[in-house]
């Protein structure tokens, strides 16, 4: 009886193990992004946690590099009390004042990023689900470049660098370079799927000195928003 009793407790710890081990998967990825006059590439590892009984939903956290390079790109004023007045979740929905913004003109503009990633995604069948993800926290880096600093119509040369901190929080008050992504993905087989849709690229330079002063508040980080087209190569295990 003891016997058994031992045997049946193997058994349901075993399936509990098997169990546990098909919730999760890991996966690497390369990625292109195509935009207006730039180019992004993007390689990343995540790890998913499938929830619910069927795991159709997955949740996962990752790590991203993204390298971004374009030509002939504008940078805006990126400090959120300047573009909207506001700081908070309320800035999502406020609208930006033009007269605070200034500009910062990049001729040949590259930023590297490595940032932590969160992941979400849904099978809708055996070969083929939908997912987002975000970067949330991490640095970036890359050559300083002289641009044109434009404002009210007068320039000045400038030398400016990658904000090296990255940090999501909400919209314009969001420091640093982050990607996000919504993508179909397609499953070739059990190792290999791709996937395409769109990258969201906020890229953020900081000038060397604060050339921006309006209404009091000084200024060194100019941000540029990108939208490209993505597509991507998966392998899982």
């Amino acid at each position: 009886m003891n016997t058994i009793r031992l045997l049946t407790a193997a058994l349901l710890i075993s399936t509990g193990l098997l169990a546990q081990q098909k919730r999760t998967t890991s996966l690497l990825d390369l990625g292109v992004g195509v935009g207006n006059n730039q180019q992004l590439v993007s390689a990343s590892w995540v790890h998913y946690w499938g929830i619910g009984k069927k795991q159709n939903f997955k949740l996962g956290v990752g790590a991203r590099f993204n390298s971004s390079l374009a030509t002939d790109k504008y940078y805006e004023t990126a400090d959120a009390r300047l573009t909207s007045g506001k700081t908070g979740p309320g800035v999502l929905f406020a609208e930006n004042i033009p007269a605070n913004i200034d500009s910062f003109f990049v001729g040949k503009p590259q930023i590297n990023a490595l940032n932590i990633s969160f992941n979400s995604e849904y099978q809708f069948s055996p070969k083929w689900s939908a997912g987002i993800n975000i970067d949330v926290i991490g640095f970036s880096f890359g050559a300083q470049k002289t641009g044109i600093y434009i404002h009210n119509g007068s320039t000045s040369l400038v030398q400016a660098k990658p904000t090296a901190f990255d940090l999501l929080l909400v919209s314009d008050n969001d420091l640093g370079s982050l990607n996000s992504e919504f993508f179909i993905r397609y499953k070739v087989d059990k190792k290999w799927s791709i996937r395409a849709g769109t990258s969201f690229l906020f890229n953020e330079y900081r000038t060397n000195t604060k050339v921006q002063v309006q209404n009091g508040i000084e200024n060194d980080r100019f941000r540029h928003k990108s939208l490209y087209g993505l597509i991507a190569l998966s392998y899982h295990f």
